[in-house]
């Protein structure tokens, strides 16, 4: 019976070559779509420049272009989830995108110091597209009901699932066969990484997670290429992956049922609002409650009914919540973040330019924020997690009272973003027109170059973050 790093990795060969089914291709090109978009949009960020830095001391000169391909990984990666605005999966909470992509772009080339490809469009979106894969089975093998056992272990599951996904994407793009491939998958194990602390305490690190999780699964297939081992059982084996990690409750089936007819990947989420997703119902209520022509100034007070699982990441404490330390901060609060949806925005109703750290100090937006109250409603709960809906209460000055709900957020898999909500997004971010079809990875390299080059000049060092959980 084969092991379960080699049957995701004769899988993944497989498919790689045969070719996927239509939606999961079209969801794959949404993705990269919305990813480029993101790491334009992240590149100007605090972890992005300490990443591009960094690199920029190690290999003076270089661009991003001429990088070894495990450190444009780790630019790329940091910089798609440096404002947590690229694609997620509940209930596994695992950002997918935001580790193949980066990924296949940055092993889309023939070697680290040429700028020639090796892979066309095609290839490049399948071993994404099958890293994604991956990485959302090894998080669905780590859930205990609807909670992750990584998450209530203090880890990120976006970094330690994305790094087995990083090695199969990475993998397929070099052309290493099944058997190099599962020796790239188990040595990824060893590889995987990262703690949550920050997001409950401060500090910028979260998003180099990402990053981390694509250079590692680079250099996992690096080494398999150059005749490195892993263990055969490194995911299931006593010492392996799931017992280390996850622990007892594990679901080691999870990884391999309903392989190639079931993807998890077509059950992600093309986040809508630059906001944590738990806050998206909510964001989304206040944008209607905005079009009715409800504003800031004719509400009392606002009560949220919210899936209770999800409160303790954007409603707790209440205090912190209604006042945020940092923009970054603001976007895991669902009082702030309906405040901002209440006065207006761009894009598709609140775009990255609503959230400057600036808007922490707003005296309206703070006092807005403050009169929004979030509980457990009995109805979100019980449909969380297979649904993640809220419910809106405004009370207006007036007197009167207006209830809104939506059962399934926007850009949830029962209601997806549109194609061309997806480009208007892309362009909200970037201020370019929608990529071209089929996209070309090596100009895509190239036209990211004045974004590295500009994150790699000096700049201060980074101010840390505030609570988030």
């Amino acid at each position: 019976m084969p092991t379960l790093v080699a049957e995701l990795a004769d899988f993944a060969h497989h498919q790689h070559h045969r070719g996927l089914p239509a939606a999961v291709e079209g969801r794959a090109e949404l993705a990269l779509l919305d990813t480029y978009g993101c790491i334009v949009a992240g590149a100007a960020t605090d972890p992005a420049r300490a990443v591009a830095g960094h690199l920029a001391e190690q290999h003076p000169g270089r661009p991003l272009h001429e990088l070894p391909r495990q450190d444009a990984a780790l630019w790329l990666g940091t910089a798609a989830h440096a404002h947590d605005y690229d694609d997620a999966q509940l209930p596994t909470m695992v950002h997918p995108s935001t580790v193949a992509v980066p990924t296949a772009l940055a092993n889309s080339r023939s070697n680290s110091r040429s700028n020639s490809l090796s892979a066309d469009s095609t290839s490049l979106l399948r071993a994404a597209a099958l890293g994604a894969e991956t990485a959302l089975r090894t998080g669905a093998a780590a859930l205990d009901g609807a909670d992750s056992a990584l998450f209530e272990r203090g880890l990120h599951m976006t970094s330690l699932c994305g790094t087995l996904g990083a090695a199969v994407t990475a993998g397929l793009l070099r052309g290493l066969d099944p058997e190099r491939l599962a020796h790239a998958l188990a040595i990824a194990t060893s590889l995987a990484c990262g703690l949550l602390e920050a997001n409950r305490t401060g500090g910028t690190v979260k998003p180099v997670h990402a990053g981390w999780a694509a250079a590692a699964g680079t250099t996992a297939a690096s080494l398999a290429a150059h005749g490195l081992t892993g263990a055969p059982t490194a995911l299931e084996g006593r010492f392996g992956y799931l017992a280390a990690f996850v622990g007892p409750t594990a679901r080691p089936e999870a990884l391999t049922e309903g392989l190639g007819e079931r993807w998890h990947y077509l059950d992600t989420v093309i986040k809508p609002y630059p906001t944590n997703g738990f806050t998206h119902p909510a964001v989304e209520l206040a944008v209607l409650l905005r079009a009715e022509g409800i504003g800031p100034d004719r509400i009392d007070s606002i009560r949220l009914d919210l899936p209770g699982p999800t409160l303790r990441t954007v409603a707790e404490p209440p205090e912190a919540k209604a006042a945020p330390p940092g923009g970054y901060a603001a976007r895991f609060s669902a009082p702030f973040a309906v405040a901002v949806a209440l006065r207006g925005g761009g894009g598709l109703g609140v775009a990255l330019e609503d959230f400057p750290d600036a808007a922490v100090h707003d005296p309206g937006l703070l006092a807005l924020a403050a009169r929004v109250h979030c509980r457990a409603g009995a109805r979100e709960s019980a449909a969380f997690p297979g649904h993640l809906g809220a419910t809106l209460h405004a009370v207006l000055r007036d007197g009167t009272t207006r209830t809104l709900h939506v059962a399934d957020t926007l850009g949830s898999p029962a209601r997806p973003l549109t194609r061309a909500q997806v480009e208007a997004k892309f362009t909200a971010n970037t201020g370019l027109p929608p990529l071209a079809r089929p996209v070309d990875p090596a100009a895509l390299l190239a036209a990211l170059e004045p974004a590295f080059t500009a994150a790699a000049a000096p700049v201060a060092a980074p101010t840390a973050g505030g609570e988030l959980v």
